[in-house]
């Protein structure tokens, strides 16, 4: 769902320059603006990120209420009413509930088998194709939306309106509020089309199984279930193909040592996807104000300074995650090490990401697969010359052309 130390090592390549932005010097809260003019408290230490977080008194449904300040210029699909992102308490607990057994880190691990098949697949198709290639329209955007199509029975969807709807869906400056609504009316109708075709034939599929959850809940309304379904679509792909596309900007710059070990084993990808997701930001902070909006309910103390009710408050994740008082190497000694502490890349507390296990995986078996079958892969251009996508809540190539 965006901060790097651009110090390297001997052998470790640098970071690309638009990742080298640290949105925020980790430091006590501290008052700042929304482009809208609402005052909003800026919150970037590991823990004091965590506590806005996981804090019941800090919530996201009241960011909407009637008394609410203007949040943003042009909103986007985060910012639903009635998505579950934005629900609080029992009500988001129930909306949480109904999908959340299909995201466990049991039920994924179900799927390695088959996304490791469609990893290969993808591979052999990339190594058909020769060198060079765009790495991003033959695999880091083609994984993450095969395997949210076949996880939500979705195998025909037309992917070039998929990636319309969703770049509208995230969009902080690249489209109108027009635009966006037009967009995002058309992306709506498609959900309860997708709901009402598995009302009539239900399937083994995710969609299915989230009807079946909210009928016997009785409580979830049409337009949440359509919410629900069409930002899953949304987040089922999106976080994947961003992180898996710096990623490998990163690391194919020039650090072939990092690429060979990759290719060792499942566990060392493992231990580099952590640090990857934690280090390598999802967005740029020239893009928008970094950090996931809170409201408080009353006065919360939070890193020693009293934030008061009613405020509009900013937990730079990815700041807390280049806390040096936590984080104390560089990404490029670090990469293949436990991490010191939880990273906050998908959030933390009750709106934790559902979909975290699933990009884990999914960026795990991309990495190590491209690496062994394509051990000599490198950037076939200087990391200055790369378009990236811009004026989105997520920030990745647009293409990335590749040699081996």
């Amino acid at each position: 769902m965006s901060i790097e130390n651009s110090a390297t090592s001997a052998g470790t390549a640098p970071l690309p320059p638009m990742h080298c932005l640290r949105q925020l010097e980790p430091g006590p809260p501290r008052l700042a603006a929304l482009p809208t003019g609402t005052p909003v408290w800026l919150v970037s230490r590991h823990a004091d990120v965590r506590q806005v977080l996981t804090d019941p008194r800090l919530g996201r449904a009241t960011l909407f209420a009637p008394d609410a300040p203007p949040l943003k210029v042009t909103p986007n699909i985060l910012d639903d009413p009635q998505g579950i992102l934005n629900i609080d308490g029992t009500e988001h607990q129930r909306l949480r509930r109904t999908v959340q057994r299909a995201f466990t880190p049991r039920a994924i691990e179900r799927w390695r088998p088959w996304v490791a098949s469609a990893v290969e697949s993808l591979i052999d198709e990339l190594i058909d194709q020769g060198s060079p290639a765009d790495i991003v329209a033959a695999y880091t955007r083609r994984l993450p939306v095969s395997v949210i199509s076949r996880l939500m029975g979705l195998d025909n969807v037309d992917t070039k309106r998929l990636a319309h709807w969703s770049d509208h869906a995230l969009s902080t400056t690249a489209y109108s509020a027009e635009a966006i609504a037009n967009a995002m009316a058309e992306f709506a109708a498609f959900g309860a089309e997708v709901i009402a075709e598995r009302r009539a034939a239900p399937g083994d599929d995710l969609v299915s199984s989230l009807l079946a959850a909210a009928a016997g809940d009785g409580s979830i309304t049409e337009g949440q279930l359509v919410v629900l379904v069409i930002g899953l679509v949304v987040a089922g792909h999106e976080t994947t193909m961003t992180s898996l596309g710096n990623a490998l900007v990163y690391l194919l710059h020039d650090d072939r040592e990092a690429w060979q070990r990759l290719a060792s084993d499942e566990a060392s990808a493992a231990a580099a996807t952590e640090q990857l997701l934690r280090a390598v930001p999802l967005s740029d902070a020239k893009e928008h104000l970094p950090g996931l909006l809170r409201r408080t309910v009353e006065d919360v103390e939070i890193g020693g300074v009293v934030i008061p009710a009613g405020s509009v408050v900013a937990a730079d994740a990815q700041a807390a995650n280049q806390d040096p008082a936590v984080f104390a190497g560089d990404l490029g000694t670090e990469l293949f090490s436990p991490l010191a502490a939880p990273m906050l890349t998908f959030g933390a507390g009750p709106h934790h990401c559902l979909g975290a296990w699933l990009a884990r995986m999914e960026m795990e078996l991309a990495l190590h697969r491209l690496a062994r079958r394509l051990p000599a892969l490198r950037l076939a251009e200087p990391v200055e010359r790369i378009d990236w996508r811009r004026g989105l809540a997520t920030r990745s190539p647009n293409a990335l052309r590749v040699l081996w």
